[in-house]
């Protein structure tokens, strides 16, 4: 009987680790064996300690079990030995195991129900692996379960209610984004959207430890949470709301971390009795008030975080005796006054960047001199630019890059509250968080594919939550900002130490441009591998704020502690204008020349005054006809465009010669040209037959002068000569979507190119309609208003008909201007003008995408003729795929599917049913399912498309007044309607 026991235990046990490649020599060399009697050497003496990290893999038997007759495996262990596969069933028939450790493998698969069969257990790790599915909710049949840890998989849905069986639990670890390997209660869950965190928590008064960190959860901190008056260890971020009030009797605290959960509210007074505090995080959320006078006086804290809150008044003077503080954070506040004597203590690390101090007293002279230069607004040159281009080599020496761009060193050593900034003030950089294991800074020898600056990315500067870096005394205009980035610590392969994801989101001055950014997944699942980021960005108080920003998402421990947070290889910015500076910074030459100056300048500045006047008057004899009109066009255009000359455009496209012409748009012709400095051009010149030609200038200057995108086209400048009105774009070589679709010169446009430029379009839109500092609806998508640059990355163009909007009001009413077959109903029929009606038109580009057609072809049959008429047949007979371009002999059909639906979704007939741009590139990405009621849209039954051709309707429904002074339209702002 025993015999028989033991094999089928053998047989399980065998067949497991042959399928994840565990070697027989492997299990030989730990004492105890696989192919025999499996209860005997190591897996039953009394001196081979189970957890030991030298045992693994490792087995324990029990042959006392009371009213049995046999050994029974009761402890199992593979750890950290890369076994790859699913976890097979016959694992659930060892029902007398006790301890089960698989942690940090790559485990694949689902976990089955069957793990319910396992009631004895009372350890188990699964975490660290690559498992999916739905958390069975058979676990919580396992009821003599002490400690639980499935944290760092690919586990969807919600956690089941079942758990709350685990009664005897004392360890959690459950997370599907953030690993926390100690203490006694941790509860993460990234994939519950729209969820509160449970008050029933509040009933677990024996509680130590709470972690709530990188979840989806909603809402603000339970009341119930005061409690817990045993808490030791509480961390909770990512919420939305809430006030410090539940705090109140939490005096056993000893860490308490509330990062980025929007509190309000202002300190309370009484923390300052939370004598065990050791750690007290509260930045980045909206407190206000000032810091109470006692909070530096607790004994036994030495980490304290207040930054990016709206705290006001003075720091506080005091500090106790032999304080342990070390590490202080008090950045972008509105604190103001002096500082107080111990803020220029060596051995204290305090950051204060982003205040309003007043630094100029003798008493701040050990504090760097830049200091000033970071305070709030960065007044340092404001008003008096010194340049127009800077490069940082993150983490790095100094480097020259393949296009002549110094990148300054950047290997200064920056702890978990620091701050620099050049001696030259061209830059600075800020470094706020930390970790139990800290780094700073990693490198690599490795050489860089797909590159031709592969030193750029051998360094990196890293940051355990918030790192900003600050270009400095900038000449005003629009840049282009080029982030270069490659993971150097998480590693390639099927491998659990591949596992870990690096998390954050990244800020360009104030505005979220990239969201869950992730290194490895934006090369394709690669590390070690560059990835380049470009972004337009405005300046116009001379100053550059990039903010890389952990929000808590991602892993924190795999492969290493500390493996989280952001990591940037490098940074340029460089100007998209003619630049007035000349990049040198101040001389310090202080010898008084001013003899030698006067006798040099006088004679000079006579003739050259007399020379200059008669130019002048000459000048403006000539150009005062033209005078009130070349400029009146530009108030209140916050920023100004470069003005080209039009003899200098004339020359670039050869006269505007035929052969230059690229096309014809709705406002007049579009030339390609090459100025002298090199840069090639496209040219759109206003037809003078254009009805409303001159308000189309005006907008387009003002709407893409106002938002800088990498998916929307970049405009260099534009010419006024009398009637004559000019726009110059970035030249893109590989013109507008629906000629690379299906135009007599169409591209070979593989599947995935496809995909990443309806995501681009997505991602253009969504920042056009809720990330840009102006809210603007497009109002004319389609296909042909897409262009594509070199790498076929798309560039949304032509935004003559935009409109800024308010989020606040339900609609405009205007006057109906797009393109047929790209309308939405709502504004076609009424006017009726939110930005939904882009969402439409993007719905008819991704359905052109995938089946590489015209929203509408007469010479197709008749069933075919109407694209979205024949993509909705497809869809209701479950034949989507028949919908791809024949031209595709391979194609993802998950992504196929997905983008269809997403079409269809994006096509409705109610506003209400389409989904926020935001939303699309979320259920693109997969991140979420495509959510939503589709239904046949009730226009297909009467409404047939025309050709493409551009339109304007003069009539107009005022349900709102279009003159209503309420709503933010560009003609408000330039004094001009459409």
């Amino acid at each position: 009987m025993k015999l028989k026991k033991l094999g089928a235990a053998a047989r399980v046990i065998n067949a497991m680790f042959g399928q994840w490649e565990i070697s027989e020599s492997a299990v030989t060399a730990m004492g105890w064996n696989i192919s025999g009697e499996l209860c005997s050497g190591t897996a039953v003496d009394t001196t081979t300690d189970f957890d030991s990290q030298g045992y693994n893999p490792a087995i324990k038997c029990d042959c006392n079990i009371p009213n049995s007759t046999t050994c029974h495996i009761t402890r199992l262990k593979v750890n950290a030995m890369d076994a790859v596969g699913p976890i097979p069933e016959g694992l659930w028939t060892l029902t007398y195991l006790t301890n089960l450790n698989l942690a940090q493998n790559y485990l694949t698969g689902p976990l089955s129900p069957s793990i319910g069969s396992l009631t004895r257990m009372q350890y188990m790790s699964i975490s660290i692996n690559a498992l999916s599915g739905q958390v069975p909710p058979e676990l919580g049949q396992l009821t003599d379960l002490r400690s639980l840890a499935f944290g760092t998989n690919n586990f969807s849905g919600s956690l089941p209610s079942e758990l709350g069986n685990l009664r005897r639990l004392q360890q959690l670890y459950i997370d599907s984004e953030l690993v926390v390997i100690y203490l006694l209660l941790l509860l993460i869950y990234r994939t519950c959207r729209q969820c509160r965190i449970p008050d029933f928590i509040g009933n677990w008064s024996q509680l130590q430890s709470l972690r709530f960190e990188g979840n989806s959860f909603e809402g603000s901190i339970p009341p119930s949470f005061s409690n817990l008056a045993l808490l030791q260890d509480l961390r909770i971020s990512g919420l939305s709301n809430g006030t410090l009030d539940f705090i109140q009797n939490l005096k056993s605290l000893s860490v308490l971390k509330l990062r980025n959960n929007r509190i309000s509210g202002s300190l309370p007074g009484g923390i300052v009795e939370f004598v065990n505090l050791t750690q007290l995080d509260l930045s980045f959320n909206n407190l206000r008030g000032e810091i109470p006078n006692g909070l530096f006086y607790l004994r036994q804290m030495y980490f304290l975080f207040l930054g990016n809150n709206n705290l006001s008044g003075t720091i506080p003077g005091g500090l106790a005796l032999n304080s342990p503080l070390r590490i202080i954070d008090l950045s972008y506040n509105k604190l103001s006054g002096t500082l107080p004597f111990w803020a220029t203590d060596p051995t204290l690390q305090v950051n204060i960047v982003a205040n309003n101090f007043t630094l100029s007293s003798s008493a701040n002279s050990a504090l760097p001199s830049e200091l000033n230069c970071l305070q709030r607004d960065f007044p340092c040159d404001r008003g008096s630019p010194r340049y127009s281009t800077f490069g940082i080599n993150c983490g790095g020496p100094r480097i020259t890059s393949s296009s002549q761009i110094v990148h300054e060193q950047d290997n200064q050593l920056l702890g978990p509250a620091a701050y620099y900034s050049t001696p030259k003030r061209r830059w600075g950089v800020s470094n706020l968080g930390q970790s139990d294991s800290p780094r700073y800074t990693v490198s690599t020898t490795r050489d860089f594919t797909n590159t031709s600056d592969s030193q750029l990315f051998q360094t990196a500067r890293l940051s355990a939550g918030s790192l900003r870096y600050y270009g400095l005394g900038l000449e005003n205009g629009n840049y282009t900002v080029n982030l270069r980035f490659a993971e150097l610590a998480i590693e390639d392969g099927s491998t659990w130490r591949s596992l870990g994801r690096r998390v954050f989101d990244i800020y360009v001055q104030g505005n979220r441009v990239f969201e869950d950014f992730d290194i490895k997944r934006e090369a394709g699942g690669a590390s070690f591998s560059p990835v380049s980021k470009e972004v337009m960005v405005q300046v116009s108080n001379n100053y550059i704020e990039i903010h890389l920003f952990w929000s808590g998402k991602g892993t924190c421990c795999v492969p290493d502690d500390g493996t989280f947070g952001p990591l940037i290889s490098a940074i340029t910015a460089t100007p998209n204008f003619i630049p007035s500076m000349n990049n040198n910074p101040p001389s310090n030459n202080n010898k008084n020349n001013t003899g030698l100056i006067v006798g040099i300048l006088v004679p000079i500045a006579a003739t050259s005054f007399l020379t200059l006047l008669a130019l002048y008057i000459f000048l403006q004899r000539r150009k005062r006809q033209d005078t009130s009109d070349n400029y009146e066009d530009f108030l209140g255009i916050d920023a100004k465009p470069y003005t080209f000359g039009y003899e200098e455009l004339r020359d670039a496209t050869d006269d505007f010669s035929p052969t230059n012409k690229l096309g014809e748009g709705g406002f007049g012709p579009v030339y390609k040209g090459t100025l002298e400095d090199g840069r090639v051009i496209a040219v759109k010149q206003l037809s003078i037959a254009s009805q409303h030609g001159r308000s189309q200038f005006v907008a387009e200057i003002a709407t893409i002068s106002a938002v800088q995108h990498r998916n929307l086209v970049k405009l260099y400048g534009c010419c006024i000569d009398g009637e004559k009105r000019l726009l110059v774009y970035e030249y893109l070589e590989n013109k507008s979507l629906d000629q690379a679709l299906f135009g007599s010169n169409r591209l070979s446009l593989k599947w995935s190119t496809r995909f990443d430029i309806c995501m681009g379009l997505a991602r253009g839109l969504a920042y056009l309609h809720e990330e840009s500092r102006l809210r603007i609806i497009h109002r004319d998508v389609k296909s042909s208003n897409v262009l594509l640059d070199s790498d076929l990355n798309p560039k949304i163009s032509d935004f003559g008909l935009a409109k800024l909007y308010d989020d606040k009001k339900t609609h405009l009413n205007t006057r109906v201007a797009g393109t047929f077959g790209y309308l939405a109903p709502e504004y076609a029929m009424w006017g009726h003008l939110t930005e939904k009606a882009d969402v439409f038109g993007f719905g008819v580009v991704a359905l052109e995408i995938i089946s590489g057609r015209p929203n509408s072809d007469s010479s197709l049959e008749d069933e075919k003729i109407y694209l979205l008429n024949w993509a909705w047949k497809l869809h209701e007979d479950n034949r989507e795929l028949e919908l791809v371009d024949e031209e595709l002999s391979e194609f993802d059909e998950t992504e196929v599917k997905r983008m269809t639906r997403v079409g269809l979704l994006c096509t409705q007939t109610s506003s209400t049913q389409r989904p926020s741009m935001s939303r699309v590139v979320a259920m693109l990405s997969g991140d979420i399912e495509v959510s939503g009621v589709i239904t046949r849209p009730e226009y297909l039954t009467f409404f047939e498309f025309d050709d493409s051709t551009t339109f304007k309707s003069a009539s107009t429904t005022s349900i709102i007044s279009p003159h209503d002074s309420s709503l933010p339209m560009l003609h408000h702002i330039m004094g001009e309607g459409m």
